[in-house]
């Protein structure tokens, strides 16, 4: 059974995070931190006191922004250590989970936190930790894996799942107009906003090829169909899809002027 210290600045957030972690039967223990010099301190110490001590940690969660010390610096300062306890990040904010996974976060739950969804990371958790009780850092998602992925997998081939603000939603493919890439992370853009997910766009263009994604550039995917303009001037190729202008590279552009022309035939 897992060693929890969790933290967060705000109480009343501390306190319903840590009501939901004792109420899950693989946790032992859930003691809270205010900020995160205390939860160094007191990680610190169940370090000093080995795995089988009294103050071990196994897993923390996290809070991101917070007064002083950030949760980010946090797992930065944890990652010198040899042996350090697992993350998890608990954040009300969206933007932060690729330096979050970069930092070999086992989690990132969206707040407001769902009792399903807090349940998925402290099963991902329980799988990191061994009998010895020792935890193993996580090892590198797979390509298609999502970022902060809901604990039930029901999406269609036409759907993709994000989460925002705690709550799963399904983004119909066919609503995306282009995917920009952030290193193995995605960023889908809809006319509704956009969705970060943890997956490479190298495989998102091998999975969409057939419903009419192209490859205009190392960092875009565009579906063909949203591509309202293509421009050329001095020698350099762009495509305005809605309010967004994209570059297009030279090795691309050849290509994708013949299916604009092939798609415009019918």
């Amino acid at each position: 059974m897992l060693r929890v210290l969790a933290v967060d600045d705000e109480k009343p957030a501390l306190e319903e995070l840590l009501y939901l972690l004792r109420s899950d039967a693989r946790v032992h223990s859930a003691e809270g931190a205010t900020d995160a010099t205390e939860a160094l301190r007191r990680i610190s110490r169940a370090l000093d006191a080995g795995p089988d001590g009294a103050d071990a940690v196994d897993v923390v969660f996290l809070d991101i922004h917070m007064a002083g010390l950030t949760g980010l610096d946090v797992a930065k300062l944890l990652a010198g250590f040899a042996r350090p306890p697992l993350i998890v990040f608990v954040t009300a904010h969206e933007g932060f989970a690729v330096q979050a996974f970069d930092l070999k976060a086992v989690d990132y739950v969206l707040k407001p936190v769902r009792r399903e969804r807090l349940a998925e990371a402290v099963r991902r958790v329980s799988d990191l930790v061994g009998p010895a009780r020792e935890p193993r850092q996580p090892a590198p998602a797979p390509p298609a894996a999502a970022a902060a992925a809901p604990a039930v997998h029901t999406e269609t081939p036409d759907q993709i799942p994000v989460e925002l603000g705690g709550i799963t939603r399904f983004v119909a493919i066919d609503d995306i107009a282009y995917v920009e890439a952030q290193g193995d992370y995605a960023r889908l853009h809809t006319a509704d906003g956009s969705h970060l997910v943890r997956i490479p766009l190298s495989t998102l263009e091998e999975r969409w090829a057939a419903r009419g994604f192209v490859r205009i550039h190392r960092s875009h995917l565009v579906a063909l169909g949203r591509i309202d303009e293509l421009r050329l001037d001095a020698g350099t190729t762009t495509v305005r899809v809605g309010a967004a202008e994209l570059t297009v590279s030279r090795r691309h552009a050849r290509q994708l002027r013949d299916l604009l022309m092939r798609h415009a035939r019918g």
